[in-house]
């Protein structure tokens, strides 16, 4: 039963995502506006992580799987891939550098703030 309402909670939030794409004009995906839901509702205290944490440690844990199909499907388009694959793998490599700098640099600046509040 617990599973059942935590699933509500997500599945529910992710609903008012797709509403909130269908009204505004925005080009958001509709998962964005959830994910932002979510946070202001954890952030507010309006939902206590308590309420989705295992349901959402379980979607976490079962993220992999979905990206079995999409490999499967690269794999099968790599012909047409094969133009741009050098491409691909360059600007894939450079991003995923980048994303890791900055959410390292963000992390540090995170640890100091809240060691500077501390003392």
């Amino acid at each position: 039963m617990k599973y059942l309402k935590q699933i509500s909670i997500i599945f529910g939030i992710t609903m008012i995502g797709e509403l909130l794409n269908q009204i505004l004009p925005f080009p958001i995906p509709s998962g964005v506006y959830g994910l932002f839901l979510l946070l202001a509702g954890l952030c507010s205290g309006i939902i206590k992580l308590e309420d989705v944490e295992r349901t959402g440690n379980l979607l976490l844990d079962l993220m992999p799987l979905m990206f079995v199909p999409v490999s499967v499907g690269l794999l099968d388009s790599f012909e047409a891939l094969k133009a741009v694959l050098i491409p691909i793998v360059v600007i894939s490599c450079v991003s995923t550098i980048v994303v890791m700098i900055v959410t390292g640099k963000t992390a540090e600046w995170i640890i100091h703030r809240n060691e500077r509040r501390k003392s």
